[in-house]
């Protein structure tokens, strides 16, 4: 019995993780319509960036985020600028095509410079450091993602719901068009929302870069987990983002409970079981 609690709760925080890995995702897509097929390639180049700046500078890998996230928003602005502005709109396949082409550009661009050899960051002890509860053992930096998982999707609902630019990304969102009118620079607005899902992104990949190994090839597993997250929790929906990664996690975690080879497919089959049952997702988004 104990056995499968510890399982469970393992599925939960790894769910933050996938929470983390969605946000950004979810941000982009209740804003602008627009559903970013280089979203996992942006968060490994992300993790990329961390390992840069810890291998030169030398810097603990907690401190890297310093230089990752100005680089991952201002990123982000430039490619919504310079590129995706030009394609948003009522037809959805521009945006899908471009970000796709966005993807496979990151990861030969990595491959070249990086190859394919596998990368980790080094958080320290904290990464085997665990809390025993009776036969169950939590690990330290597991709870930490968690806590980073929901203190950051607690600050976007607040920028969301609480601030000048909140209320004119959600104006925008609601109706470009209106807020055009109304004074609303919409190209600037959405080259924000994008800068502030990359600075999201920017923090999941550096705590994705301590959690487990990587390289540039493994963007496309990223934004499958972050697609699935996404439309369990309820596409737009900030919360929802939240529910839908402990969901994935705690399928995935309970598959490989049940055999370790379960694992990846259950997580698929509560994706598809709650696609039919509720094709806007547990909460309807914005």
């Amino acid at each position: 019995m104990s056995e499968l609690v510890n399982t469970i709760i393992q599925g939960i925080l790894i769910g933050g993780l996938y929470a983390l890995f969605a946000a950004g995702l979810s941000l982009v897509f209740g804003v602008m319509r627009v559903v970013n097929l280089a979203h996992g390639d942006l968060i490994v180049t992300g993790s990329f960036l961390a390992f840069t700046a810890t291998s030169i500078l030398g810097i603990h890998a907690a401190l890297s985020v310093v230089f990752v996230l100005p680089l991952m928003a201002l990123l982000g602005y430039s490619i919504q600028r310079a590129i995706l502005n030009r394609t948003v709109g009522t037809n959805v396949l521009p945006p899908l095509l471009v970000t796709f082409g966005i993807a496979i550009i990151l990861q030969n661009g990595l491959l070249q410079i990086f190859t394919a050899d596998d990368r980790k960051l080094d958080f320290g002890n904290i990464e085997i450091a665990s809390m025993q509860i009776g036969n169950i053992s939590i690990g330290w930096y597991s709870i930490l993602v968690f806590v980073c998982a929901i203190a950051i999707i607690a600050g976007l609902q607040f920028i969301s719901y609480k601030t000048r630019i909140g209320r004119v990304l959600r104006a925008t969102a609601d109706d470009p068009e209106v807020a055009q009118v109304m004074g609303v620079d919409t190209r600037h607005t959405f080259s924000v929302a994008m800068a502030i899902a990359m600075v999201v992104c920017g923090i999941s990949a550096v705590l994705f870069a301590a959690w487990t190994s990587f390289t540039p090839l493994s963007g496309p597993s990223r934004l499958l987990i972050a697609f699935e997250v996404v439309v369990i929790g309820g596409l737009g929906s900030i919360w929802g983002t939240l529910i839908g990664g402990l969901t994935l996690g705690v399928a995935q975690a309970f598959g490989g409970y049940l055999n370790p080879a379960w694992q990846m497919l259950a997580g698929h089959i509560a994706f598809i079981i709650i696609l039919v049952l509720r094709p806007a997702g547990i909460f309807k988004g914005r």
